[in-house]
């Protein structure tokens, strides 16, 4: 069946022990854990969050972390790193897709089944530009996936939330013609989509055409909503920085109707992680209003699950 959980990166004090007896004691089947570079300089919010550090762990290391995940009761559902793998600063994406395959071989050594991430995106270039630069780029991070059997996947954020990120966004995976042309660039079942409906939402688009058409590449599922104001958005247009006219919100605080969502995930027989994200600014003041925001997200999914 379904398993709920959530992302690891709103507990961002916490370490890795501690989110996962809090997941275990909040009654949450799994945990999406983040996976940033220890050294890391990433200041976007929910950014540079590390609760398994991979470049720390040396093999003895990375042994010893499986046996303590094995005995717990939380599972992780995936490990989380969502940098921008096609950054035009050459040096820095080369970094980015290093360190992604330090998570993908952590994985492996973990059994843990799936790797998030972002396609990325040189967001100053077009789409036609992004496809020849996934060609040259990605074959080899999803060859890498494929040979220790460890599903990726790519999250539809479009990346495009401040002016730095202006006009492409930094994460070319956005939309469904777009995912049907790197899945045809690269046609292996590891490589597939951890779903985020709230971006269709904002988007303008069916929030669950994906599940019916895309089901296949459903490896993994976020769950955030998102609340668009109309009023807003008649002001700006689409044209305009998105967060000029939506927000990100807790499920069951926006636009997104959660009993419709998981009954597509039933129709289409999808079994596995549907993990809680937090990006509600109305609960960020403290680390109490953090958990009370995981406690309302988890009752209202909740209502939808056996």
């Amino acid at each position: 069946m379904l398993e709920l959980g959530f992302a690891s990166a709103i507990l961002p004090n916490l370490s890795l022990e501690q989110v996962l007896d809090f997941a275990h004691r909040a009654r949450f089947a799994c945990v999406e854990v983040m996976c940033w570079p220890s050294q890391n300089s990433d200041t976007r919010r929910y950014a540079g969050v590390s609760h398994i550090a991979v470049d720390q762990l040396d093999s003895l290391g990375l042994l010893n972390l499986k046996t303590y995940l094995k005995q717990h009761p939380v599972k992780i559902s995936a490990l989380g790193y969502y940098p921008n793998p096609m950054d035009p600063n050459e040096e820095q994406a080369l970094f980015y897709r290093e360190h992604i395959k330090k998570i993908i071989r952590a994985a492996a050594v973990l059994e843990i089944p799936v790797v998030n991430t972002f396609v990325g995106r040189d967001f100053t270039k077009n789409i036609a530009y992004n496809l020849d630069k996934f060609k040259e780029v990605w074959p080899e991070i999803i060859a890498l996936a494929d040979s220790l059997q460890i599903k990726i996947g790519i999250e539809n954020c479009p990346m495009f939330f401040t002016d730095d990120e202006w006009p492409g966004g930094k994460n070319l995976a956005t939309t469904p013609k777009i995912w049907d042309q790197l899945f045809t660039i690269i046609p292996s079942k590891n490589f597939g989509l951890n779903y985020d409906p709230s971006h269709m939402v904002w988007q303008r688009m069916d929030y669950l055409y994906p599940i019916y058409h895309y089901a296949e590449k459903l490896h993994h599922i976020h769950l955030k909503d998102v609340k668009v104001y109309p009023d807003k958005l008649n002001r700006v247009g689409i044209m305009a920085n998105p967060l000029e006219y939506h927000s990100p919100k807790l499920p069951g605080l926006g636009d997104i109707h959660w009993g419709k969502f998981i009954s597509a995930l039933h129709d289409v027989r999808y079994r596995g992680p549907i993990v809680i994200e937090v990006e509600d600014k109305a609960f960020e003041g403290s680390d109490d209003d953090v958990q009370k925001a995981i406690y309302m997200a988890r009752n209202h999914i909740n209502t939808f699950l056996p």
